[in-house]
């Protein structure tokens, strides 16, 4: 017997969520639906006030954005040889895999185990999660450090959210393959609509850990609204200012800055995570009063 997973209260395919069988058997009958059901994975349907909170900024922005990504395509195709934008496969809403756009930033033909393996050791170490760009990166290519700084190289990523495949606000989208890697509390990320920036984005950002950066994305799903998203939306602006103060500053400094221990309250959700058999969006929710406002 064959079965099709959809998930609860979206009602599109995945690997996930409620599985139902709805074909016929051998005889041209209808075959009994089966659901069976995964406990302790709650998935959030995506409100519609956030569709239209994206699409009227992105309008509202659009003398903005749109002049300022074909000054980028100049600048990119000019300082290196090859392909102004790269594509990568990610992991969105409900586990489903979808293609993002970014500017290209690396040389051409740079080799990508070497940021595969530095992500896969900060997963497993509890230390700040470093950019190698901080280090010299030598893959990168002419502006490719002030992209990344400045996330400008996520701006093709705009066109994902009038797709409706990620939002503005919300937990970035993470790879296959390090999905892959993630623990089944972590893996409750992907029950939000990804977006640009987030939650963590604007809250330590490189300077936390991945258990941190998880453990924010939950609070953020589990404390959506329309205010949060504002508030987030407002805070980006100065976060990339001083991200771009930031990277002009020795890379020994920024190591010393990145080495600062979190904060209490990061402390306590990640151990809480950690330690105990509920979902850690319950936990969330029981500490969302004690946590830090954007």
């Amino acid at each position: 017997m064959r079965i099709e997973g959809h998930l609860p209260r979206v009602g599109r395919p995945t690997k996930g969520g409620s599985l139902p069988y709805n074909s016929a058997n051998g005889n041209g009958a209808k075959a009994p639906r089966i659901t069976v059901a995964f406990p302790g994975t709650p998935v959030h349907r995506v409100p519609a006030w956030k569709s239209a909170l994206d699409i009227t900024c992105v309008l509202l922005a659009l003398p903005i954005w749109l002049p300022l990504m074909i000054l980028l395509m100049l600048v990119t195709r000019l300082a290196s040889p090859g392909p102004i934008f790269y594509r990568q496969e990610r992991v969105g809403l409900g586990r489903r895999h979808f293609s993002i756009w970014k500017f290209r930033t690396m040389k051409m033909s740079a080799e990508t185990h070497t940021h595969e393996h530095y992500f896969r050791e900060l997963m497993k170490g509890d230390r700040p999660m470093t950019k190698l760009d901080a280090y010299g990166d030598p893959r990168l290519a002419p502006f490719g450090r002030f992209l990344r700084a400045s996330g400008l190289d996520e701006l093709p990523q705009i066109f994902n959210v009038l797709c409706g495949e990620m939002s503005l606000v919300g937990p970035r989208p993470c790879t296959p393959k390090e999905f892959a890697h993630y623990e089944p509390w972590q893996q409750e990320r992907a029950n939000g609509l990804p977006g640009l920036t987030g939650y963590w984005q604007v809250n330590g950002k490189n300077k936390t850990t991945f258990n941190e950066m998880i453990v924010m994305d939950l609070f953020y799903i589990k404390n959506l609204s329309i205010l949060l998203d504002l508030k987030i939306m407002f805070k980006t602006c100065t976060v990339i200012a001083r991200q771009l103060l930031e990277s002009r500053l020795p890379a020994q400094s920024k190591r010393e800055d990145t080495a600062l221990p979190p904060a209490p309250i990061l402390q306590t959700l990640v151990e809480s995570a950690r330690k105990s058999p509920r979902s850690p969006t319950t936990i969330l929710s029981g500490l969302a009063e004690s946590a830090n406002k954007p």
